[in-house]
């Protein structure tokens, strides 16, 4: 929930969703148009989740949406390891640490908030 302090998880998801309009306009360079969509959706979907989370209800409304960030997370982990393992695919492995950093915070976040 909203407080004035630097929020670790919306910075990063923040500037993950950056990287990944970037990578994705790389892939509609070399006409990747539908990994490179689904890509572009779910890396950016991340943190608009988690800024929805930021403005929840309740305990169980920001746990929800923040369930939501980590299928997103999860799905554009799916994405990026497919342009990893593909032929004539461009690749970003520094895309794939950044999710799973995301995908530690965001588990790590839903069981703190969950345990509270």
């Amino acid at each position: 929930m909203k407080s004035g302090k630097p929020n670790i998880i919306v910075e990063l998801s923040f500037q993950f969703a950056l990287d990944i309009i970037e990578f994705c306009e790389l892939l509609e360079e070399k006409r990747k148009y539908v990994v490179g969509k689904q890509l572009l959706k779910s890396g950016t979907s991340i943190g608009a989740n988690v800024r929805e989370a930021q403005n929840a209800e309740s305990k169980a409304d920001f746990i929800h949406k923040l369930k939501i960030a980590a299928k997103e997370a999860d799905e554009t982990e799916y994405w990026l390891e497919l342009c990893k393992h593909s032929n004539n695919y461009p690749f970003n492995e520094n895309l794939l640490v950044q999710i799973k950093s995301i995908i530690k915070v965001i588990s790590k976040i839903i069981g703190t908030s969950k345990r509270n």
